[in-house]
């Protein structure tokens, strides 16, 4: 079953089980999902975005909850950050496992070595190379400057 498919099976369940919390932030993924469903339709295709584009729209969307959550902290609204975690936990279920530090940086290190980088010229072959394998499983913000201290390490 496709990310799509589980969102919507779970959007499901909420309505029937009432949970209105989940159902709120299970409708809001549903339109991100179809925003960009919208913004890629040019051509006469109609099949939407696939899986690697969700797991981006579910990544940018946990990203901006907890940047929120930050916030409402730092301004001491404590309920409101509450809430951006409760919908941070929905978003997350439909994510893969994060990577672990340590799986992270053998990560890096197989994606230098099967990209053939020698330089911080090669960074954006690398990023690329991540992308593609690990969408959803790591913070490539958090994981960017790691990769340019390996290559000015190695270079």
């Amino acid at each position: 079953m496709g990310l799509r498919d589980r969102v919507n099976s779970a959007l499901k369940q909420a309505m029937k089980d009432k949970d209105t919390a989940r159902l709120g932030t299970l409708r809001l993924i549903n339109a991100a999902i179809k925003d960009q469903d919208i913004a890629q339709r040019g051509g006469d295709s109609d099949a939407g975005v696939g899986d690697g584009d969700i797991l981006a729209i579910l990544g940018k969307m946990t990203k901006q909850r907890q940047e929120s959550a930050r916030a409402y902290e730092e301004g001491g609204r404590l309920d409101l950050a509450e809430r951006e975690r409760a919908e941070i936990e929905v978003i997350e279920e439909f994510l893969p496992r994060q990577l672990s530090e340590t799986e992270i940086s053998e990560a890096i290190d197989a994606a230098i070595s099967d990209t053939g980088a020698s330089s911080i010229r090669d960074m954006g072959k690398i990023m690329g190379h991540l992308k593609t394998r690990y969408t959803g499983q790591m913070d490539f913000g958090a994981v960017g400057p790691r990769v340019k201290d390996r290559l000015s390490a190695a270079g």
